[in-house]
């Protein structure tokens, strides 16, 4: 192991091992390390000394620090600092152009931007000083005999491609001189406590400064380090010792890194050891001054704040808001994450269900394979509160995704305008100007059934999207059309064909292939009832319902959440790109989970012969997948802005088509399958909550063709009375048949009505008895 990052332990410099690739690039790469080598290079010298700090010449001694070591790795770190702007260039090009020759590993460019570090495999025969004299003669360069300590550190730049030139794999592998655990610390003896066998392959895993340093964090945190398992999978501990000083360093929440913790170390993170590691190396480590700073513990206690916050009004809010108590929405992708903080945790599932049809309209080009059937990303969203519960907040967030496409929307409707006016100064003329067919995308729901299968028509077989922040307006505008409202939203979920015909010439006639809309509605929840009408026709288990929590007795916040110009960027970044992605994707371990779901969801309902919950679960498992795939995309562009920049990530969307493929099954992490199921939970639980009652008055109305117990498959009103009634009935019996069918509202005048009309049409006649035969001939 030759990379090793730098740390402060009680005000001694101390140093642990750098893993691999990943581990690297991701201390290069956070935001504070971006924002400080920024102030640096605009002249703030004193910035430099909070920048990461490296060593590649050396390996520690026995208790972790660098002072006085003298033992030497297989590679060598070399500073060359002063180089003029014009030697700048040529300098990188003989570099490279000798890399070979060297045994280059790593090359970057200094912190002040004048000078480049390097590290080289070293010549096993020479001392530091000659290794580094033997370099700066094969490169041309001035030996700087400030810089040749074995215990030199650099001062590391970020892993943007401007600053890490060069880096090789190889720089991170372990030599065999190093995979010996140290004799005299009892670490065999240990693993045999553990009732473990030695195990050498693993050994080489570890390292005589990663357990240098963990026993001494272990000391201090008051645990034993001679009766614990040291010999872990994967040298847990050194990967513990690694995500802890990580995520200290990015000023995470207590909660956070415990998040963190379990998701790269899922064997070990509940056990005793493990907490009290992470307790004590919380509230101890700083990652520049060696103890916890004002400033972080500031930010942890508000944290922690903010969490007991969440869980009481999630409590309060009823059952169906507890399921997102536990989700960590800092953690979820940029984008995503962006989207929540915008409106606070409170709205988290709200927000993330209003915007996934947004996301899924974007990503237009995408087809995700759900048990079979590859369709594209077709979401309708409703979400449901009470006048003045937050729902308004959700407003900005959805222009922001949108604000790209809505840009060049607006381009298309001046050109509409300019053609109206055109055909407004030609009224009276022969020749009038052509209707331009423009792709306008985001539809207004406040539009006829004609024009907006027309706009539909016309999106070049990409996604449209309509949002409205009043759901009564399609309730008012599609009152006498509701039926047809329902049956394109139906369509547009499935992705099927839509065809609408009129007799005139001048009237609308719409043919698609496949009907895509996507559709983000909020309102109250009487106006959700005006949008769904109808329990029966699909239509109620094709939209996502999401609800805002009660904030009844909620105080005014002090500062309330807004979108801030920076989360609308990075939206905005994220947005940019998911249109660049375009084919069909099989995601296995995201259909493995719904599946796991679904078969939960029918265990639990089968016992409870809950009829009306085992049904909603089929159309809940397939939403919950298309919307966790759509959290999957935005982690795959936000890793791709993250390694590339947003310029580079689009170059390379377009230059490697199936890139973002590869990128997003390895975007199934245990993190996104557990996401699901709280989506797919909070679906089913809103679902049931508004309409449970509805649909089952519905299924179970005598009017529904699929009446359990059933001989008929079609009824009519009166018909389905006549049928009940034997050849010869009475009177009461025609009433008791009346009122099992049709309830309390029927009277002895409605019956001799209906009994009346049946004469007229020779459907009964009287018998001596004074009661009623049916007569059969003429009923068929």
């Amino acid at each position: 192991m030759s990379v090793h990052v730098i740390y402060y332990q009680d005000g001694a410099k101390m140093m642990r091992p750098v893993l691999d690739r990943k581990e690297y690039l991701a201390l290069r790469s956070t935001p504070r390390q971006k924002a400080i080598l920024k102030a640096v290079r605009e002249g703030d010298e004193k910035a430099k000394m909070h920048l990461v700090q490296m060593n590649y010449s050396c390996l520690p001694n026995d208790d972790g620090t660098l002072k006085g070591s003298t033992r030497m790795s297989t590679t060598v770190g070399m500073d060359i600092d002063h180089v003029s702007a014009d030697g700048m260039q040529p300098l990188r090009e003989r570099i490279l152009q000798k890399k070979d020759e060297m045994g280059l590993l790593m090359l970057e460019t200094s912190a002040r931007g004048a000078g480049y570090h390097l590290v080289f495999r070293r010549r096993e025969e020479l001392s530091q000083e000659e290794n580094l004299r033997w370099a700066a003669e094969l490169l041309d360069v001035e030996f700087d005999k400030g810089a040749k300590d074995i215990t030199r550190v650099f001062f590391t730049t970020t892993a943007d491609d401007e600053n890490l030139l060069f880096l090789a794999d190889e720089i991170f592998e372990v030599k065999g001189a190093e995979c010996h655990a140290p004799a005299g610390k009892g670490r065999r003896v240990r693993a045999k406590k553990a009732g473990r066998a030695e195990q050498p392959s693993e050994a080489c895993e570890l390292t005589e400064s990663s357990l240098t340093a963990f026993d001494l964090c272990a000391q201090q945190a008051g645990l034993d380090p001679s009766g614990m398992d040291v010999w872990g999978e994967h040298n847990w501990h050194a990967n513990l010792m690694a995500v802890l000083s990580v995520g200290v360093a990015k000023l995470m929440s207590r909660q956070q890194l415990q998040a963190v913790v379990a998701e790269r170390l899922p064997n070990y993170s509940q056990t005793e050891d493990c907490q009290k590691l992470i307790d004590y190396f919380y509230d101890k480590y700083d990652a520049d001054k060696g103890f916890m700073n004002a400033a972080l513990r500031e930010i942890n206690a508000k944290a922690q704040k903010e969490t007991a916050t969440e869980q009481i009004e999630d409590g309060e809010a009823g059952e169906e808001q507890t399921a997102t108590v536990n989700v960590q929405w800092k953690r979820m992708p940029q984008g995503i994450r962006d989207s929540v903080e915008a409106v606070g945790p409170r709205l988290a599932m709200p927000v993330v269900t209003a915007i996934c049809p947004c996301i899924g309209a974007l990503a237009t080009g995408v087809k995700l394979d759900v048990h079979g059937q590859k369709r594209g990303l077709n979401l309708i969203a409703y979400i449901a509160g009470d006048f003045a519960s937050g729902k308004g907040e959700i407003d900005p967030v959805v222009e922001a995704w949108m604000s790209e496409v809505k840009a060049l929307d607006k381009m298309y409707l001046m050109q509409e305008e300019e053609w109206r006016q055109k055909k407004r100064a030609a009224k009276n003329k022969k020749e009038q100007p052509e209707e331009p067919k423009l792709p306008v995308r985001c539809l207004t729901m406040n539009n006829t059934v004609a024009n907006l299968a027309e706009r539909l028509a016309n999106t070049e077989g990409k996604h449209a999207f309509s949002f409205t922040p009043e759901a009564d307006t399609v309730a008012q505008k599609w009152k006498s059309a509701m039926s047809d409202f329902s049956v394109m939203l139906r369509q547009s979920y499935d992705g099927t064909r839509y065809d609408r015909e009129a007799r005139s010439a001048d009237a609308v006639n719409v043919h698609i292939d496949r009907l895509l809309w996507n559709v983000t509605m909020c309102g109250t929840p009487d106006a959700l009832y005006r949008v769904v009408s109808n329990y029966t026709d699909g239509f109620q288990s094709r939209i996502a319902v999401a609800r805002t929590p009660d904030n009844t007795f909620a105080k005014l916040e002090d500062k309330p959440c807004v979108l801030t110009e920076r989360q609308a960027e990075r939206i905005q970044q994220i947005a940019h790109l998911l249109p660049l992605m375009q084919g069909e994707v099989v995601l296995p371990k995201l259909e493995a989970k719904g599946r796991e779901w679904v078969e939960r969801i029918r265990l639990e309902t089968m016992m409870n012969d809950d009829k009306v919950r085992a049904r909603q679960r089929f159309r809940v498992c397939v939403t919950a997948q298309r919307m966790t795939c759509c959290l999957m995309l935005c982690k795959v562009c936000e890793g791709l802005i993250q390694k590339h920049g947003l310029n580079g990530a689009e170059n390379r969307l377009k230059q490697y088509p199936e890139l973002w493929k590869e990128i997003l099954l390895r975007a199934q992490s245990q993190q996104m399958l557990e996401i699901y199921d709280v989506i797919a939970d909070s679906l089913l639980e809103n679902a049931l909550h508004f309409f449970r009652d509805r649909i089952e008055a519905a299924f179970n109305s005598r009017d529904y063709a699929g009446y359990p117990g059933s001989e008929r498959l079609k009824r009519g009103k009166n018909d389905t009375i006549y049928e009940r009634l034997d050849v010869q009935f009475t009177f009461e019996q025609a009433m008791q048949h009346c009122l099992a069918v049709k309830g309390n509202g029927v009277t002895r005048n409605s019956v001799q009505q209906m009994l009346k009309n049946w004469r007229n049409q020779r459907l009964i006649v009287f018998t001596d008895d004074k009661g009623y035969r049916k007569n059969l001939s003429q009923a068929e």
